[in-house]
């Protein structure tokens, strides 16, 4: 701003505009114009007391000043506004500009705008928001320091890893223990995290963890399949800190500091005997430390979260994420593959292909080149139970599985009562029917290649030999021709069968009247 002041000042004591220029550091033309108003508005020195260079300004242009007056912007509008997502800076000045186009009014310029801006926040200590935006982050760690349960036989301590999440822009934050720091915890954690907190967010900024990072380098870094299957169930990103980078992560970092004062350590005269007792405490503890009030500003992490954080977050599934664990198995010939000794079916076009397993507590999925091929509600129990599917089966074994009992004795009472009977000894001999249905079958096939009528002789024919007739049988008095025989001849007298089922006579073993 021109410092109008000054100029009547110098003028006065008789130096050059040019001096004048030279020393405010202002052009000639200014000088001059500021003298002329001056003469012009009968303004000299020396001025009365209070009068401020914005009402000297005034007095000298005041058309001018009237025309060129700014509106200013409502900064604390703009604070708020800029802790959405994508909201920057840029955008907010372009809708300031449009907003005074609209009003007749003359807007700043975006260095201006940013100057008071950085100005408000200055004033406001309100710097924090710039940083982090709400619900955007969540950033989760494995907190260094463990805690203890013992074991209530022998008294054995046991260690317990505690998991610690924190959003950056309230710093609300969840800590639950864990026996293990395996695949299995970390997954159960997020998810008992995001239901915790009521939603999940875009980003998870973890450490590179072995359990959710597989290989990092400056260039790539690959996460963890299951880690990234978790992380797309509910909508969200997983971009692992830099290693050996904790600012990546400052606000579990952090937490993991204050956690193992105000928890841990609070905790350190308690004797726990279970996971359970443990996390119940922990959450008492975690409560506390959410509730707390800050020290420099109003609110607590949890009030700050209700308020302003949680309506953001990405709303969560009906159904929490099951954790599924990822195999690779060949098709077999039998178009089955082996899962946990348990056997299922694929499409049998599959067979001697790799494919990959991803099984959960329910459901076993098949995939091949990342294409699911088939699903099988898991099988528990004894091993090797078979889960198959008719449409996987090739059409001449769908064509078996049409075959029943019932359609078997069907079968046969068409074909002869002989028939009938050597076909209910087949399959109660068996000790589950369907073991006979290929007996039954075969005696089917031998129907077409033989005749019905031969098929009937021989299983009278093998009747005669035994009460409980077999398949082989059968077949051997067909490929023998002895129905035939049987058939052309006169019948034979039978003799009549005794109490206890002697269908041959005495004469047959050589027996001699006494």
């Amino acid at each position: 701003m021109t410092n109008y002041r000054e100029i009547l000042r110098l003028n006065s004591l008789g130096v050059s505009r040019r001096g004048i220029a030279s020393s405010l550091s202002c052009s000639r033309n200014t000088v001059s114009k500021v003298l002329q108003r001056a003469v012009e508005m009968e303004i000299e020195w020396p001025l009365p007391d209070g009068l401020s260079n914005q009402m000297i300004e005034d007095k000298l242009f005041p058309a001018e000043n009237l025309l060129s007056k700014h509106r200013m912007p409502d900064y604390a509008n703009v604070h708020r506004e800029l802790a959405k997502s994508g909201v920057t800076l840029s955008l907010l000045w372009h809708e300031y500009s449009e907003s005074c186009r609209n009003s007749n009014s003359i807007p700043y310029k975006y260095t201006q705008f940013c100057k008071y801006y950085h100005d408000y926040s200055c004033k406001t200590k309100a710097t924090m928001r710039i940083q982090h935006k709400p619900a955007e982050k969540l950033e989760v760690d494995w907190a260094g320091k463990t805690a203890v349960i013992k074991n209530n036989i022998t008294g054995e301590p046991i260690k317990a890893y505690v998991f610690v999440a924190a959003l950056p822009y309230s710093g609300y934050s969840y800590v639950e223990a864990f026996l293990s720091m395996k695949m299995e915890s970390w997954i159960q954690a997020h998810i008992n995290c995001f239901n915790f907190i009521r939603g999940a967010t875009k980003i998870l900024v973890p450490d590179n963890l072995k359990t959710g990072v597989d290989t990092v380098s400056w260039r790539d870094t690959t996460v963890n399949r299951i880690y990234a299957e978790m992380s797309s169930y509910y909508d969200t990103v997983v971009l692992p800190a830099r290693v050996r980078k904790p600012k990546d992560k400052p606000s579990a970092e952090a937490t993991v500091g204050v956690i193992s004062t105000w928890i841990l350590a609070a905790m350190r005269n308690y004797t726990f005997f279970s996971l359970h007792e443990l996390n119940t405490v922990i959450k008492v503890k975690l409560e506390e430390f959410n509730t707390k009030p800050f020290q420099k500003k109003e609110g607590s992490r949890k009030s700050v979260f209700l308020k302003e954080e949680q309506h953001l977050l990405i709303p969560l599934p009906l159904q929490p994420y099951e954790l599924a664990t990822w195999t690779q198995a060949t098709v077999q010939f039998n178009y089955h593959i082996s899962f946990d000794k348990m056997y299922y079916s694929v499409p049998y076009e599959y067979i001697k292909h790799r494919v990959e397993v991803r099984a959960t507590s329910k459901v076993v999925e098949i995939f091949y080149n990342s294409c699911r091929i088939a699903s099988h509600v898991r099988r528990f129990g004894y091993p090797g139970q078979y889960q198959t599917l008719p449409e996987h089966m090739p059409e001449q074994h769908q064509k078996y599985l049409e075959w029943d009992t019932d359609r078997f004795i069907s079968w046969a009472e068409q074909v002869g009562e002989s028939t009938t009977v050597v076909i209910k000894s087949i399959l109660t001999s068996c000790r589950v029917e369907q073991q006979g249905y290929r007996s039954c079958l075969a005696l089917l096939k031998s129907a077409d290649r033989y005749s019905v009528q031969r098929l009937e002789s021989a299983c009278q024919r093998a009747l005669s030999y035994t009460p409980n007739p077999g398949y082989k049988t059968v077949q051997t008095i067909l490929k023998n021709g002895s129905d035939k025989i049987s058939s052309a001849s006169e019948p034979v007298k039978k003799n009549t069968p005794s109490e206890y089922e002697i269908t041959r006579g005495s004469d047959y073993y050589g027996r001699k009247d006494r």
